[in-house]
């Protein structure tokens, strides 16, 4: 199975994932998968950083290039409220969301 689709079926399922991101082991709950400039990032909370509130937590947009042995794991996960549902630009185009 390929990355994207990976991060595809996760987003679908609300299940998390992990992956490496710039040499570190993360633990992602994927939000969003948009497209910038012709490449793919996903939206998701860092279920593994040290947030000092729930309601500092907040995405994190990483992309696709960047993550390495991504795997779903069996966990679900919570989505963030839909007042989080917007794109980080304007020009971003939305793939797929777990608020669609």
């Amino acid at each position: 199975m390929t990355q994207e689709r990976t991060i595809i079926e996760a987003i679908v399922l609300r299940r998390t994932i992990c992956a490496e991101y710039n040499g570190g082991e993360m633990l992602l709950a994927p939000h969003r998968m948009f497209s910038r400039h012709g490449e793919l990032f996903v939206s998701a909370l860092n279920l593994r950083k040290n947030w000092r509130s729930e309601e500092e937590r907040r995405l994190g947009h990483f992309k696709l290039d960047g993550l390495s042995n991504t795997a779903m794991t069996p966990d679900a996960f919570e989505p963030l409220p839909a007042n989080e549902n917007v794109l980080p630009r304007e020009t971003d185009e939305e793939v797929l969301s777990v608020y669609a």
